[in-house]
C-alpha cells in the first residue's frame, strides 16, 4: 500500500482529471448524472479544490471541493475516493487537509453533510452531528416554463 506521500496533490485538476471526475461521479447514488459540462461548472466556481493523483500518471484518486466565506462558514463537498483506492487513507487525508487548510483552519464552522454510515468516519476528524436545533432544509430548483415561440 502507498503512503499518501507517495500520491501527487492536485488543487487544479486538468481536463483529463476533469473527465475522470465526471466517471467517478457517475457510480455515486448522490452525483450519478451530472453531465461533464455540470461538473466543468462546478469546478470553476468552488473555493478551494483538493484532490489527490497518481504520480506515474497524474489519474485522479480522490477528490473533495469547499465553498467558502473564509470567515464564519465552509462547506465540504463532494469528498470521493475512487473505488480502486478505497481503504487507504486517502479520505482521512483529504479531510485532514481541508480541515488544517490556511484559508480554513480559522473558519468558525467547517460543515458537510453525510450518510449515517459515513458519520462515523467524520466524527473521527473532529465533526459532529449536534448542532443545537437547526434542521438541514431544501428547496429543489423549478424546471423553467416550457416557452413556446408565438
Amino acid at each position: 500500500m502507498k503512503t499518501t506521500s507517495s500520491y501527487q496533490v492536485v488543487h487544479a485538476l486538468s481536463e483529463a482529471q476533469t473527465r475522470q471526475l465526471h466517471a467517478l461521479y457517475q457510480g455515486e447514488w448522490w452525483s450519478v448524472g451530472r453531465s461533464l459540462e455540470e461538473v466543468r461548472t462546478v469546478l470553476r466556481h468552488s473555493d478551494l479544490l483538493f484532490a489527490i493523483g497518481d504520480p506515474a500518471g497524474g489519474e485522479l484518486l480522490a477528490f473533495a471541493r469547499v465553498l467558502t466565506d473564509r470567515v464564519f462558514k465552509a462547506l465540504v463537498f463532494d469528498v470521493i475516493v475512487h473505488p480502486d483506492h478505497r481503504s487507504a487513507g486517502l479520505g482521512a487525508w483529504l479531510v485532514d487537509r481541508i480541515t488544517a487548510h490556511p484559508e480554513l483552519s480559522r473558519v468558525r464552522h467547517i460543515e458537510l453533510y453525510c450518510l449515517p454510515e459515513r458519520a462515523d468516519f467524520y466524527r473521527r476528524h473532529g465533526f459532529t452531528a449536534e448542532v443545537g436545533e437547526l434542521q438541514f432544509m431544501r428547496r429543489a430548483a423549478t424546471p423553467p416554463p416550457d416557452v413556446h415561440p408565438e
